[in-house]
């Protein structure tokens, strides 16, 4: 899971570079938003694997440990930030 995430955020390290440049060259305001499009589903994509890897893994843990209600407040919080 590491590596993909490295990789995955190298790229989005990338695009960020080419977004700083359409801007400092004058780009046309669509082709800037939709490279901000294209990072933000970019970075969408990481946490859902983080996500997946918390309920997977940590949650499951804490579950296993009779920690159901940190689990559980872990789960809300996490839902409740990627609804924004």
């Amino acid at each position: 899971m590491n590596k993909n995430l490295i990789r995955r955020l190298s790229i989005i390290e990338g695009q960020i570079r080419g977004l700083r440049e359409l801007i400092v060259q004058g780009a046309y305001c669509i082709d800037i938003i939709t490279q901000t499009s294209a990072v933000k589903q970019a970075l969408s994509g990481v946490e859902d694997i983080l996500l997946e890897n918390h309920l997977g893994t940590c949650a499951i843990n804490q579950i296993k440990k009779g920690d159901e209600e940190k689990a559980v407040q872990e789960i809300i919080k996490v839902y409740k930030l990627k609804r924004r």
